[in-house]
Order: C-alpha cells, then sequence, then structure tokens
C-alpha cells in the first residue's frame, strides 16, 4: 500500500527513516528546520514542503525531532501541523507531560500515536529500528505500511500514547546503566592488569551478549566517542525526562543520579559533540587512567 507521508526532522536518524519510506515506494514530502538537509531526499524523488503543516496533508506526517521544544514549535508554531488531516507520528524522545498534552489536541484532527524508536543511525539506515507504539488501534492500524518500511518490528505498548514515551525513557535510562558498568567493569579490570577487550570478549561471550553491550562495549574498548551517533547532551536531556518522570511517579531512581552527573562531567570535559558513551572516560579519568 502507497501511502502520502510527510516527515519532519532531517537529523542522522530522521534522514535516514525519510530514506528508507523513500526507497519503499511511498509519497515523502518533507521538512526540516535547515532546508539543505533536504536537498539529498529530494534528489532520490522526495518533495520539499515549504512549511510543517504543509508536509502534514497526506495520509500521516512522522516527526523526529530533538526535544520539546523543537515538536512543540513544528505543532503549535506557525504554520504547524495542528489541525492537519494527517495522522501524526511522533518518533521523538519526548516527555511523558508533552505527549499528554498532543494526545489531548490532536484527538479531534487526524489523529496521534507516540512511536518512539530503539537503534542507532546504523539501525535506521538499514530499516532496522524497534519501533514502540501506543495510541488507538485504528491510528496505529493506518500507519502500518510507514512504520513497517523503517522498522525490523512494531512493539505495540497500549492505547495510551504516554506509555510508549515512558518504555522509551525507561529503555535509555538502561541503555546508560548498561554503559556505566561497563565502563566501571572495563577500567577496573584495566587497572588490574585484564585487557578491556578481553574482558569484553569474555562477557559477551558468556552472560552479557545482547547488542547494547555489543556495540557500546566496543566504544568503550577504542574509546571512540566522536563523531557521536547519538550525541551526550541529548543524552543527559533524556535523563532529566526520566527524573521528571520519576519524580511524577514517586519513584526512586539512585543510579540515575550517578549516569547524570557522569553525563555532565562528559560534556564539560569532551565538549558537546561527544557520544553519551564519553561517561566511560570519565570513569577512567575518576580512576587515574
Amino acid at each position: 500500500m502507497i501511502m502520502r507521508i510527510g516527515f519532519i526532522g532531517l537529523g542522522q536518524m530522521g534522514h535516514a527513516m525519510a530514506a528508507n519510506l523513500v526507497e519503499a515506494g511511498h509519497e515523502v514530502t518533507v521538512w526540516n528546520r535547515s532546508p539543505d538537509k533536504a536537498d539529498a531526499l529530494v534528489e532520490r524523488g522526495a518533495t520539499r514542503a515549504a512549511t510543517p503543516a504543509e508536509a502534514a496533508q497526506g495520509d500521516v506526517v512522522m516527526t523526529m525531532l530533538a526535544d520539546d521544544a523543537a515538536l512543540e514549535a513544528v505543532v503549535y508554531g506557525d504554520d504547524g501541523i495542528l489541525g492537519a488531516p494527517a495522522v501524526h507520528v511522533s518518533h521523538s524522545t519526548i516527555s511523558v507531560a508533552l505527549a499528554e498534552r498532543l494526545t489531548a489536541d490532536q484527538d479531534g484532527a487526524g489523529g496521534y500515536v507516540a512511536a518512539p524508536v530503539f537503534g542507532r543511525p546504523p539501525a535506521a539506515a538499514a530499516a532496522m529500528l524497534f519501533v514502540v507504539a501506543a495510541g488507538r488501534d485504528d491510528l496505529i492500524a493506518r500507519c502500518g505500511p510507514a512504520l513497517d518500511a523503517i522498522s525490523q518490528r512494531v512493539f505495540r505498548v497500549g492505547e495510551t500514547p504516554s506509555a510508549a514515551n515512558l518504555v522509551k525513557l525507561s529503555g535509555n535510562f538502561m541503555i546508560m546503566a548498561a554503559v556505566e558498568a561497563m565502563a566501571e567493569a572495563m577500567t577496573l579490570a584495566e587497572k588490574g592488569g585484564v585487557e578491556p577487550a578481553l574482558l569484553l570478549e569474555v562477557l559477551t561471550g558468556t552472560l552479557f551478549n545482547a547488542p547494547v553491550y555489543k556495540t557500546y562495549g566496543e566504544m568503550l574498548v577504542e574509546q571512540r566517542f566522536t563523531p557521536a551517533g547519538f550525541a551526550a547532551p541529548l543524552g543527559l536531556k533524556d535523563m532529566n525526562l526520566v527524573d521528571t518522570a520519576a519524580g511524577r511517579l514517586r519513584t526512586p531512581m539512585p543510579l540515575l543520579g550517578v549516569v547524570r552527573d557522569h553525563l555532565r562531567a562528559a560534556i564539560a570535559q569532551g565538549g558537546g559533540d561527544v557520544d553519551w558513551s564519553a561517561v566511560g572516560a570519565v570513569v577512567r579519568r575518576n580512576a587515574g587512567l
């Protein structure tokens, strides 16, 4: 089924996702605050929109934006998508509160689906993302061909869209917790004379063979923190959103404080362009390495 799809937000992730929609044969209209980021997609067959609202006149409009403020500007700003006929599918990692607001405000138009994704830019380019979707069953079904074109699997987590955002925030916290644990273990092993690469081989060959340990473990071993696949300031933003959700739900999360502090240190020491796995550099430095 060929769909008319708008795509808003053409960073590393969004550009790759939109490219897969074009490759799948959908009629794709793209918009980005910096128009030049749409050039390569237009060359491949996409149509450039002059405004976000223009991108939202088809069946579905998908957004992949950095934070709450960016998404609010696209929805509620001048020439925003609020009231447009397309179903709004938000892939952005946003606050639970904003997801609740978007659900209420877009109920009378095309409708709203939360569909944040797990996966780094290479997974997005290969259409191998995992989508966590929540919203009305009929809306998710309508968006099915678009979601299938960007992912290897779609997880349904209920009809309340904000549930998908809570799952995404929980998952991002667990990624950071895993990176922190690996960084500390590798630092301990290195100070004791065991090569971090050897430790990683043992761990990923036995109990810890999940992709998150393999991907981030290799980055930690190689100390490969630039270029960033997911920049540390965005990681810190997400951990702050986790903290806000934890506050609303009265849930103590002591480990969250550790990873947030290490993210702040990674940004202070390495700049805003380092990957969020650069917490490993902070752990090593704290240990005198």
